[in-house]
């Protein structure tokens, strides 16, 4: 029987969340084909062949490209039993049984995708009302990376000094033990993560070395939920492949709670760590109930220049707690940082997400400003009190979506521009100093938690 396997997008990555049920699957006796719609147009002739379409939702614009892709999924495979897995699928599933998906399933859903198929190919599969979400531990295979486009077609690190590495992908854990608000792993997982075993992990990358990868990227929401299995993995990693270099995302918290790590991290080939500031503006911090205050993010800095690794912090920029003066204040600490050159700057642009099931929910005075449920955003839409916040958003988006080829610092400056127009204040020259330095970084510009674009949506 012929499964088809369909990904979205994954941050410009070659997708774990296909490569892994790929392996389970065909160690089944499944005949498994891969479509990566980031990459890829949609194949007649696959959809044709599949008794089962399963479509990967690890993200917001995943689910985005998916939702505009499912007409065309369905009528080319019009026979075929039709499921959600990942991240977003459980939150979106009434949205999703809507669109002609037959099964959703959340967590760690390997065994509910196996005993699918094989309902499927017995003649009992049927369609069910309520998602399937499971965070039991599961026996994981070595993933099967054969069916997906080679690694050269998918996102590079960049160096500071202009050249290019090869980027593979994988994860050590899903899953995160930390409940912020406006994450999309809460919902699911509650507050529990699982960790991939560190054997089948160096098999994963040791099968991506083989065909070229010279940096890899770990998914993991949080590298450091589980510090003594990150501890091993690095190290053994470094012992078989001393010259692979490596990134990972990591907590403000944990930087600080576990900094003794960070000399490890840097000896073993971490070139840079993304980690989810948010804002720097205690306020909203304690809204998201991030775990860390805007000092922590200064100490974070230094504790990461200090081990010689990067930080790649990352914003949600955009709240309904966001004032004019608070985002100015945001370039300012960037500039006095000196890290404009370590922000994507899609990071700015980025208005926060309500999506389904979210613990922001949970905050009375947040419900209030709240419309309905637009399924278009795949959230709940919100207005600024201040109408300038949301008109400045929507110029910096644009900016940015226009400037994906120009220079980090020259799209920052206007940034920098526009918000003190917004404010009626003269424009600060930007002080050379403000700069930084170049840290290694992903030729993919976007991000996941930021709205598609139009040739996203559009691209399969």
């Amino acid at each position: 029987m012929h499964v088809l396997l369909i990904n979205p997008y994954e941050l410009g990555r070659q997708p774990f969340g296909l490569a892994e049920p790929a392996a389970l699957l065909a160690q089944s006796g499944f005949q498994v084909e891969c479509l990566d719609l980031s990459l890829q147009r949609l194949d007649l002739a696959a959809l044709g062949r599949a008794a089962l379409v399963a479509i990967s939702l690890p993200m917001h614009t995943a689910t985005r490209v998916a939702l505009e892709a499912l007409p065309r999924i369905r009528a080319g495979a019009p026979g075929a039993h039709v499921c959600a897995y990942g991240l977003y699928a459980p939150m979106n599933a009434a949205l999703l049984r809507l669109q002609g998906v037959h099964t959703v399933l959340g967590g760690e859903s390997e065994p509910d995708l196996l005993a699918l198929a094989q309902a499927v190919r017995d003649g009992t599969a049927v369609a069910s009302d309520e998602p399937r979400v499971s965070l039991a531990k599961v026996s994981f295979a070595v993933p099967d990376r054969q069916p997906l486009p080679p690694l050269s077609r998918y996102a590079q690190l960049r160096l500071a000094d202009g050249r290019t590495r090869t980027c593979g992908f994988t994860e050590a854990s899903r899953g995160c033990k930390h409940l912020c608000r406006h994450c999309p792993v809460v919902p699911v997982y509650h507050g529990k993560f699982r960790v991939v075993p560190v054997e089948l992990v160096l098999a994963d990358i040791a099968a991506q070395v083989a065909v070229g990868a010279e940096h890899i990227s770990f998914g993991d929401p949080d590298f450091f939920n589980g510090p003594t299995h990150a501890e091993r993995l690095v190290r053994a990693l470094h012992s078989r492949f001393p010259d692979l270099s490596y990134d990972v995302t990591i907590k403000v918290e944990h930087l600080l709670a576990h900094a003794g790590l960070l000399p490890v991290l840097a000896q073993t080939g971490c070139l840079f760590i993304t980690s989810a500031v948010e804002a720097v503006d205690d306020e909203v911090l304690a809204h998201l109930a991030k775990g860390h205050t805007d000092a922590d993010f200064d100490q974070a800095v230094a504790l990461t220049r200090q081990a010689g690794i990067a930080l790649a912090p990352t914003f949600v920029p955009f709240t309904p707690w966001t004032t004019l003066e608070g985002y100015r204040r945001l370039l300012v600490r960037l500039v006095d940082l000196a890290l404009m050159e370590a922000v994507p700057p899609i990071q700015l642009a980025i208005r926060l997400l309500v999506p389904a099931g979210s613990y922001l929910l949970e905050l009375p005075e947040l419900r209030t400003r709240l419309a309905a449920f637009d399924p278009a955003l795949l959230g709940y839409p919100w207005e600024h009190p201040d109408p300038r916040v949301d008109a400045l958003q929507r110029a910096v988006q644009a900016w940015v979506e226009q400037s994906a080829s120009r220079p980090r610092a020259e799209v920052f400056g206007h940034i920098w521009a526009l918000t003190h127009e917004a404010l009626g204040m003269a424009v600060p020259r930007l002080p050379e100093s403000a700069l930084g330095q170049p840290i290694p970084h992903m030729s993919e510009p976007w991000y996941c938690c930021a709205e598609p674009t139009r040739q996203q949506l559009e691209s399969f």
